[in-house]
Protein backbone atom coordinates (compact mmCIF):
# COMPACT_ATOMS: atom_id res chain seq x y z
CA UNK A 1 0.00 0.00 0.00
CA UNK A 2 1.11 3.52 -0.67
CA UNK A 3 2.39 5.41 2.26
CA UNK A 4 0.84 8.79 3.40
CA UNK A 5 4.02 10.58 2.47
CA UNK A 6 4.27 9.04 -1.26
CA UNK A 7 0.52 9.76 -1.52
CA UNK A 8 0.94 13.62 -0.51
CA UNK A 9 3.46 13.48 -3.69
CA UNK A 10 6.91 13.47 -1.18
CA UNK A 11 9.08 15.88 0.04
CA UNK A 12 8.84 18.21 -2.68
CA UNK A 13 4.98 18.80 -1.62
CA UNK A 14 5.42 18.43 1.88
CA UNK A 15 7.77 21.23 1.88
CA UNK A 16 5.92 23.41 -0.16
CA UNK A 17 2.39 22.81 2.03
CA UNK A 18 4.61 23.44 5.22
CA UNK A 19 6.01 26.73 3.72
CA UNK A 20 2.26 27.78 2.80
CA UNK A 21 1.69 27.19 6.48
CA UNK A 22 4.24 28.40 8.02
CA UNK A 23 3.45 31.53 6.10
CA UNK A 24 -0.14 31.27 7.62
CA UNK A 25 1.07 31.19 11.77
CA UNK A 26 3.67 33.89 10.90
CA UNK A 27 0.60 36.19 10.13
CA UNK A 28 -2.14 34.81 12.26
CA UNK A 29 -2.87 37.26 15.33
CA UNK A 30 -3.73 33.70 17.80
CA UNK A 31 -0.34 32.51 16.71
CA UNK A 32 1.93 34.95 16.25
CA UNK A 33 3.28 35.18 20.26
CA UNK A 34 4.59 31.37 19.51
CA UNK A 35 5.56 32.37 15.55
CA UNK A 36 7.28 35.48 16.34
CA UNK A 37 10.05 35.22 13.78
CA UNK A 38 10.97 33.47 10.41
CA UNK A 39 13.62 30.99 11.88
CA UNK A 40 15.45 29.49 8.43
CA UNK A 41 15.11 26.10 9.36
CA UNK A 42 11.89 25.91 10.52
CA UNK A 43 9.93 24.53 7.18
CA UNK A 44 12.54 21.94 6.74
CA UNK A 45 12.23 20.49 9.93
CA UNK A 46 8.41 20.93 9.74
CA UNK A 47 8.67 19.03 6.59
CA UNK A 48 11.07 16.31 7.71
CA UNK A 49 8.84 15.68 10.83
CA UNK A 50 6.17 15.21 8.77
CA UNK A 51 7.46 13.36 5.87
CA UNK A 52 8.54 10.74 8.74
CA UNK A 53 5.13 10.55 10.43
CA UNK A 54 3.61 9.87 6.81
CA UNK A 55 6.20 7.22 6.45
CA UNK A 56 9.19 9.09 4.58
CA UNK A 57 12.35 9.27 4.90
CA UNK A 58 13.84 9.21 9.11
CA UNK A 59 15.57 12.81 8.53
CA UNK A 60 14.16 14.10 11.49
CA UNK A 61 15.05 11.39 14.00
CA UNK A 62 18.51 11.04 11.70
CA UNK A 63 19.48 14.77 12.08
CA UNK A 64 17.46 16.36 14.80
CA UNK A 65 16.13 14.02 16.84
CA UNK A 66 13.23 13.42 19.32
CA UNK A 67 14.26 15.22 22.04
CA UNK A 68 14.88 18.53 20.19
CA UNK A 69 11.24 18.38 18.96
CA UNK A 70 10.60 18.29 23.09
CA UNK A 71 12.80 21.50 23.74
CA UNK A 72 11.63 23.06 21.52
CA UNK A 73 8.19 23.38 22.89
CA UNK A 74 8.74 23.62 26.22
CA UNK A 75 8.04 26.57 28.60
CA UNK A 76 6.00 28.10 25.41
CA UNK A 77 2.92 27.97 27.43
CA UNK A 78 0.44 26.87 24.54
CA UNK A 79 -2.92 27.75 24.94
CA UNK A 80 -6.07 25.84 23.88
CA UNK A 81 -6.94 28.64 21.15
CA UNK A 82 -3.61 28.66 20.10
CA UNK A 83 -3.43 24.61 19.54
CA UNK A 84 -6.67 24.42 18.02
CA UNK A 85 -5.94 27.41 15.57
CA UNK A 86 -2.28 25.42 14.47
CA UNK A 87 -4.40 22.20 13.38
CA UNK A 88 -7.12 24.86 11.98
CA UNK A 89 -4.28 26.46 9.53
CA UNK A 90 -2.29 22.79 9.22
CA UNK A 91 -5.93 21.50 7.55
CA UNK A 92 -5.96 24.94 5.71
CA UNK A 93 -2.64 24.33 4.35
CA UNK A 94 -3.37 20.70 3.18
CA UNK A 95 -6.90 21.74 1.90
CA UNK A 96 -5.39 24.37 -0.56
CA UNK A 97 -2.45 22.25 -1.93
CA UNK A 98 -5.43 20.35 -3.47
CA UNK A 99 -4.33 16.95 -0.77
CA UNK A 100 -7.81 16.68 1.02
CA UNK A 101 -9.83 14.87 -1.82
CA UNK A 102 -8.73 11.27 -0.36
CA UNK A 103 -11.00 11.01 3.16
CA UNK A 104 -8.51 8.63 4.29
CA UNK A 105 -5.45 10.94 3.93
CA UNK A 106 -7.92 14.06 4.99
CA UNK A 107 -8.67 11.66 8.13
CA UNK A 108 -4.69 11.15 8.53
CA UNK A 109 -4.14 14.45 8.42
CA UNK A 110 -6.35 15.80 10.95
CA UNK A 111 -5.44 12.78 13.42
CA UNK A 112 -1.35 13.85 13.03
CA UNK A 113 -2.19 17.06 13.45
CA UNK A 114 -4.44 17.43 16.74
CA UNK A 115 -2.11 14.49 18.15
CA UNK A 116 0.77 16.66 17.38
CA UNK A 117 -0.98 19.99 18.57
CA UNK A 118 -1.75 18.15 22.09
CA UNK A 119 1.92 16.67 22.97
CA UNK A 120 3.59 20.30 21.63
CA UNK A 121 0.54 21.50 24.16
CA UNK A 122 1.52 19.37 27.11
CA UNK A 123 5.39 19.68 27.19
CA UNK A 124 4.76 23.59 26.77
CA UNK A 125 3.32 23.82 30.43
CA UNK A 126 5.73 20.45 31.94
CA UNK A 127 7.59 21.82 34.69
CA UNK A 128 9.32 18.99 35.16
CA UNK A 129 10.43 15.77 32.98
CA UNK A 130 7.69 13.51 34.13
CA UNK A 131 5.30 15.69 33.48
CA UNK A 132 6.14 15.76 29.51
CA UNK A 133 3.88 13.28 27.35
CA UNK A 134 5.50 9.95 27.28
CA UNK A 135 6.30 9.80 23.36
CA UNK A 136 9.58 10.00 22.92
CA UNK A 137 9.93 9.06 18.47
CA UNK A 138 8.42 10.75 15.83
CA UNK A 139 5.13 9.00 15.42
CA UNK A 140 3.96 7.06 12.26
CA UNK A 141 0.41 7.90 10.47
CA UNK A 142 -1.23 4.89 9.38
CA UNK A 143 -4.22 5.06 6.28
CA UNK A 144 -6.10 4.70 9.49
CA UNK A 145 -5.53 7.97 11.44
CA UNK A 146 -3.20 5.82 13.64
CA UNK A 147 -0.02 6.21 14.95
CA UNK A 148 2.16 3.25 15.11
Amino acid sequence: MTTLHEHAGGDEVLHRVEEAFYEKVLADPVLKTQFTERHPDHVDHLTWFTAESFGGPDRFTERLGFDYIIAVHRHLAITDEQRSRFTELYMEAFEEAGLLDNDGFREAVRSHAEFGSKVAQQNSHAKTDEELHPIRAVPRWTWDGDSR
